[in-house]
């Protein structure tokens, strides 16, 4: 059986109110555009989650939101700024068969490079900007089986590809 995760940055941040905690800050307006693209982008490749697991901060919610997306969704503390370790834990849990997981770099950056066999070849893999997305592809029956290293690259799109 074949398992897909959809493994993406959050969209880019408001940074205007110097006095907002990070958790709280919002996308600016390419990050709403670049969100929005993304989700097209998902629709057009015929690549939709059937469940999302996305950190609890406002920029990965709004941008969860844009992608226009139905699943079930669960917004967790776990994946604010996580590790790749803490990435990899969240991820066993799952139970969809197509996975988007939302977060933050570095720990989204440092768990694409650790699922892969073969990163793509992409100038901007290995920095992961904000909204970068990898689709990655396990033979595997469950999450919890998942191994790093063992993903093979479907996909992998950087909004400035999609939006000029």
């Amino acid at each position: 059986m074949i398992k897909t995760l959809i493994l993406m940055r959050h969209a880019k941040s408001d940074w205007n109110d110097p006095l907002l905690d990070d958790h709280e800050r919002p996308l600016n307006g390419r990050g709403r555009v670049s969100a929005k693209a993304l989700g097209e982008w998902l629709r057009i490749k015929s690549i939709l989650p059937d469940q999302a697991l996305i950190s609890s901060a406002v920029r990965t919610r709004e941008t969860f939101a844009r992608l226009g997306v139905a699943c079930d969704a669960i917004f967790t503390d776990a994946l604010y700024h996580a590790s790749e370790a803490r990435l990899l834990t969240e991820l066993k849990g799952a139970s969809g068969e197509t996975v988007l997981m939302l977060g933050h770099n570095p720990g989204i950056a440092g768990f694409a490079h650790d699922l892969v066999q073969t990163p793509p070849n992409h100038a901007r893999f290995y920095d992961y900007p904000t909204c970068a997305t990898l689709v990655a592809e396990f033979d595997i029956d469950r999450w919890a089986d998942l191994d790093p290293g063992t993903g093979s690259v479907r996909e992998f799109v950087i909004p400035r590809e999609l939006t000029g």
